[in-house]
């Protein structure tokens, strides 16, 4: 199994290390328009390979997509990343156009890919990847919802104190500080509802905490997060070249799902070798389908600044 990855930055690098030493798939390419920064990366991560006992063939190519021929998946990290004070939506001027290129280039070598967008603002690129390609939309899936649910199961942990691999929780809705929702009525600890453990405003806190996770570590580090980002992508791509149909919140095409047509939002979905093979009907009540809809509104308005690239 073949995996690119455009953009060698430290999401990309990070996703393609995890990627390899986790043997989820036998070829990674890296691929960047710097000069020579995707051959140190790749380089770099093949020097670990005796110290941490994978095989994977890690390359990586200057702007030359002949080199990504035949990849199963492709992840699209190109863009601009977010700086302090910066919003996802912000974003979109620059990065629409890196990412409608991109995806224009990886079809011409591998027309059967399958695209991960984690570019922000994650679901407009998503939306914009969909549509400048006119692949059908189980093979165009954003990322966010599974980093958003990720940080969500660390913050409940943080608050339960207990392990965040023993929770079980999701984030539904927007990729973005104020569009994402934490489902905290249905979050549990080994089947039990965290309800019982803490109070609702811990919950609440929780949640909080969880929107703006991101903006908390750019804040920190001055610039976007990559550890937790990177793993998310591959945790997505491992479902989807193993075939392991992982229920994963993810960026995807809705036709009337959950009351919302014509975007891309973050919802459940069933991942496995086809893409989206499944948008799981979760049954919100009346508050988070209000949530929902506002979350939805905002990605659409966002969708409005695409017209005239997408022309």
């Amino acid at each position: 199994m073949k995996v690119t990855i455009v953009g060698a930055g430290n999401v990309g690098a990070t996703c393609a290390d995890v990627i390899s030493y986790r043997g989820i798939a036998s070829e990674v390419v890296l691929l960047d328009i710097k000069e020579g920064f995707a051959e140190g990366k790749a380089l770099d991560i093949m020097q670990c390979a005796t110290n941490t006992g994978f095989n994977t063939k890690v390359s990586g190519v200057t702007n030359d997509y002949s080199k990504t021929a035949g990849s199963d998946v492709v992840v699209i990290t190109s863009g601009i990343p977010r700086k302090p004070g910066m919003t996802r939506e912000e974003l979109i001027g620059i990065n629409a156009g890196i990412v409608k290129t991109v995806a224009e280039n990886v079809l011409k070598y591998s027309p059967d890919t399958i695209i991960v967008v984690v570019s922000n603002p994650m679901d407009t690129m998503t939306y914009l990847a969909l549509k400048a390609t006119g692949l059908p939309k189980n093979r165009i899936i954003g990322m966010g919802g599974a980093l958003d649910s990720s940080r969500f199961r660390t913050y409940l942990s943080l608050a339960l104190d207990k392990p965040a691999n023993d929770i079980s929780a999701m984030v539904i809705g927007g990729h973005g500080d104020t569009t994402m929702i934490p489902l905290t009525r249905l979050a549990s600890y080994n089947g039990i509802p965290v309800t019982q453990f803490l109070s609702e405003e811990a919950l609440q806190k929780v949640a909080a905490d969880t929107m703006v996770g991101g903006a908390t570590l750019t804040g920190l580090l001055g610039t976007s997060a990559w550890y937790a980002p990177g793993a998310s992508v591959a945790y997505l791509v491992d479902s989807i070249l193993n075939d392991q149909k992982k229920m994963i919140a993810c960026s995807v095409f809705v036709e009337g799902e959950y009351g919302q047509n014509d975007i891309c939002i973050g919802v459940p979905c069933i991942i496995g070798k086809n893409g989206v093979e499944e948008i799981v009907d979760i049954k919100l009540n009346d508050q988070e389908k209000a949530l929902f809809a506002k979350s939805a509104d905002a990605v659409r308005s966002m969708n409005d600044a695409l017209k005239s690239i997408l022309v």
